[in-house]
């Protein structure tokens, strides 16, 4: 790896390990400051809306602005939203922060980092190495995720015990989550010009796209419909649904999410070997498939063992999809069109998952829906993977070309 490709393998890092372990305490805080079930769902929506709002104005226009600006424009973002949660009460502020600043819910990427990022990495790597490079670049993120998991849940559970209310040990995490923010301006600094998108002059649309309109409009599509589905069960309210229905306790859920992160990391590496055996597409519908399969049994488990074990089944393959996926939009699309590729698919996932946390948010306040978000979600993915392989499985990447 060259240096810039190790400084953004670090702040990929770093980032999902803030991501992970302010989601497994988000909804509990939220709670803990008062809110219902659903203005918790409301807030987790406006977070998830606002950060497509942000990701769109800035990845749109990060090759022309300079994608470093744009890196360390989010991180500043990030910072406000910590800040805001570590010293704020009213739910009106929170909301705000939420909207204008990064906060991830999900505990996977929001904002413009993993745009900026796909597109830096793609021009720094060579084709035969970029679906391996995205693996294990997904790979940092789930350990991290992981990581952030399980010590969201322990710090929370052991300021607790020293005598820390839950609402005021969820804003020590809330501190940290700003203080990774600032972390992150400073590795973004250190990012060179080899990063930035090849100088241009072919005329784009508002957008930043010129030849591949088409294509990344109908991956858009497809992208929104995953994760307006997966938004129904994002980390946040499985943590919460778990807390919940089997009295799992804060620790407990910091274990659950570290090891299903950690499982999804690892399977993202066998999926780039998949991928080199039976394509990007094939890779993404064949695993991920199964995986909503299994995501519709969790509710029907009579205990927390076979839940959780259901669940970490699930993660084994349900997140290879993940990197095929980015690496099969940084294929099909020019270079200099790469970020506005990424930001424009990313927005359509994160506006996805927008809504539906707010719906998924007022069926767990009602004893007789709390499951029905684990079965919606699992039949939408399950009609997303389908159209997927019917639209694209013809639209072949530069190296799967005979």
């Amino acid at each position: 790896m060259g240096p810039d490709v190790r400084i953004l393998f670090c702040t990929r890092a770093l980032r999902l390990f803030a991501f992970g372990f302010f989601s497994v305490i988000l909804a509990l805080f939220l709670a803990a400051l008062g809110l219902s079930e659903r203005r918790i769902g409301l807030l987790l929506t406006l977070a998830l809306a606002g950060d497509a709002v942000v990701s769109l104005i800035l990845t749109t226009r990060a090759d022309r602005m300079g994608r470093k600006r744009v890196l360390i424009a989010s991180a500043l973002l990030m910072v406000l939203a910590g800040v805001v949660f570590a010293t704020g009460a009213n739910p009106w502020l929170l909301m705000l922060a939420a909207v204008v600043g990064i906060l991830s819910p999900s505990g996977h990427e929001v904002g413009a980092f993993l745009s900026v990022e796909q597109a830096s990495l793609a021009q720094l790597v060579t084709p035969a190495r970029r679906t391996r490079t995205f693996a294990r670049y997904i790979l940092a993120g789930s350990l991290s995720t992981a990581v952030g998991a399980l010590a969201g849940g322990a710090v929370a559970h052991a300021l607790q015990a020293r005598g820390f209310t839950e609402l005021s040990s969820y804003r020590v995490l809330a501190a940290a989550y700003a203080a990774c923010g600032i972390a992150l301006l400073f590795l973004f600094q250190r990012l060179s010009r080899g990063i930035e998108a090849p100088v241009s002059t072919v005329r784009r649309n508002r957008f930043g796209l010129h030849r591949s309109r088409k294509p990344v409009a109908a991956l858009s599509a497809l992208f929104a419909l995953d994760s307006f589905a997966g938004g129904f069960i994002v980390q946040s309210i499985l943590a919460y649904w778990f807390h919940v229905r089997f009295q799992l306790d804060i620790a407990q859920l910091g274990m659950l999410f570290f090891a299903a992160n950690v499982i999804a990391g690892f399977s993202a590496l066998v999926a780039a070997r998949i991928a080199e055996r039976v394509g990007l597409i094939n890779t993404m519908v064949l695993t991920h498939l199964p995986s909503n399969v299994m995501l519709c049994l969790v509710p029907l488990m009579p205990n927390a063992t076979l839940a959780i074990a259901v669940l970490l089944a699930r993660y084994t393959i349900s997140q290879m999809d993940v990197p095929t996926r980015q690496s099969y939009t940084m294929a099909v699309v020019d270079p200099d069109e790469r970020a506005a590729a990424a930001g424009i698919t990313g927005l359509a996932r994160s506006a996805g998952a927008a809504f539906s946390p707010a719906i998924s948010g007022w069926m767990l306040g009602q004893a007789a829906l709390a499951s029905i978000p684990f079965f919606v979600a699992g039949g939408l993915k399950i009609v997303y993977d389908l159209w997927v392989f019917v639209a694209f499985r013809k639209l072949k990447p530069p190296e799967e070309k005979p």
